[in-house]
């Protein structure tokens, strides 16, 4: 009866260590089920469903902020300024009383591309239509830009051929191609500066365009890195099976 004790100690300690092995083997096994569901949990068609409204409402939000006004006149980020052409001489052009047709010129240009930009929703949204599983998965795993890069990527030259005629029209509407011919005759009459002509379309078109992606970029990384900002349940299973 004296080793009594002592067996019941080493029968506890069997217990205690069967517990533990049973644990570690739960808790590997719980990892197994979770890596399976993360694999089985999303169909190719809720993945392609998820990067599809991630789209939708990431342009959607993007078209929302610059075409308000001063949408693109007060964001630092993508207000358009004079271009290089004028920034050169803008010191000798003030200096000489075209500061304030300049900077009306300026605040023309970015009313333009606030009042264009709605119009590029429709655009996106066509382009949205015709992403692959391929592309879906490449966006989902890739950089916190990868779905602005596939929109330039699949979309520039469209944007750009079909943004351009209504720039031109809205600028027509809102005086800043009067206000560039008046710039330019008043320049081309002084004699000591050059500057040179550039196409104005162009160029409010194309800097309305990267103020447009550079706000699509920001969306995206909202909605990656931060849950709030995946305002629907396919986009909370989506974009959390990437971080689980």
């Amino acid at each position: 009866m004296k080793y009594r004790p002592l067996l019941i100690v080493k029968l506890l300690g069997c217990v205690l260590l069967f517990i533990l092995f049973a644990s570690c083997q739960t808790d590997q096994l719980n990892g197994i089920l979770k890596d399976l569901q993360k694999q089985n949990v999303l169909s190719e068609d809720e993945i392609i469903r998820g990067l599809k409204q991630a789209l939708e409402i990431g342009t959607k939000n993007s078209v929302d902020v610059v075409s308000v006004l001063d949408g693109y006149y007060k964001n630092q980020k993508i207000k358009i300024p004079l271009p290089q052409e004028w920034q050169k001489i803008e010191n000798a052009l003030r200096k000489v009383g075209l500061g304030s047709k300049m900077d009306e010129f300026i605040v023309s240009m970015n009313r333009a591309a606030e009042q264009a930009a709605p119009k590029a929703k429709s655009i996106f949204w066509d382009a949205i239509k015709t992403m692959r599983f391929e592309d879906a998965k490449k966006i989902l795993k890739g950089r916190e830009n990868e779905a602005t890069l596939f929109f330039k990527d699949r979309t520039s030259a469209t944007l750009q051929d079909l943004f351009k005629p209504m720039v031109h029209n809205v600028m027509s509407d809102v005086g800043v191609t009067r206000l560039y011919q008046d710039l330019d005759n008043k320049i081309s009459k002084i004699p000591f500066l050059d500057a040179q002509r550039f196409d104005l379309d162009q160029y409010v078109t194309g800097k309305a365009l990267d103020g447009l992606f550079l706000i699509v970029a920001e969306e995206e990384k909202k909605i990656r890195e931060n849950p709030v900002a995946r305002v629907t349940e396919l986009l909370k299973r989506v974009f959390g099976s990437k971080e689980d």
